[in-house]
């Protein structure tokens, strides 16, 4: 099969399906700093014409990754598998080439189109920016790195000397005394 979804060969031939298998997807091409390695990146899909110039395309995108967690810092493996629904439409002449307005909530999974093709690698690239986690975590009860001396929480104790307490609330420290000064008076 061919890598690229083109439109005019849905005019001509009707609903076409498409299958690949990506391994040159790198995380620079992800261009997220969360992402140290990425795996190969498959992409199963179905195009068909759904009105005068629009076209949907349904399909699943499966990739591995590893990703550096937001609190340790440390790689972890991560796999995913996600269902995507997009529609093409022709750019609208009066749209500048970053310029789109959505309107209603029906328009979060358009695209606009000026080639009449659409290659499947840049499709699975942005199924997999999109299933990326906004924090990823190596798990939920990781414990991160202390905000002090660096440690790795997870794996060794801190030796730090300062208390556990968060030292942003410092200036409200001693309200709760003011207070029960006051309920005595």
């Amino acid at each position: 099969m061919e890598n690229v979804i083109d439109f005019d060969e849905i005019d001509e031939h009707g609903p076409q399906t498409y299958a690949a298998a990506f391994t040159d997807i790198s995380p620079t091409d992800v261009d997220r700093d969360e992402v140290s390695a990425v795996g190969a990146v498959r992409i199963d899909a179905r195009a068909e014409k759904a009105g005068d110039a629009e076209y949907v395309v349904d399909g699943t995108v499966e990739f591995t990754a590893d990703f550096n967690c937001s609190r340790c810092l440390e790689p972890y493996p991560f796999a995913n598998t996600s269902s995507f629904h997009v529609r093409f439409r022709p750019r609208p002449a009066a749209l500048g080439e970053n310029e789109v307005e959505i309107t209603e909530a029906e328009e979060l999974d358009v695209e606009f189109y000026t080639e009449r093709s659409v290659p499947l690698r840049d499709l699975a690239l942005e199924q997999v920016q999109l299933s990326i986690p906004m924090k990823p975590l190596c798990d939920e009860k990781c414990l991160g790195l202390c905000p002090d001396c660096g440690a790795n929480r997870n794996r060794e104790s801190c030796r730090c000397d300062k208390p556990a307490g968060d030292e942003r609330w410092g200036a409200l420290a001693g309200i709760r005394d003011e207070l029960a000064k006051k309920r005595q008076v």
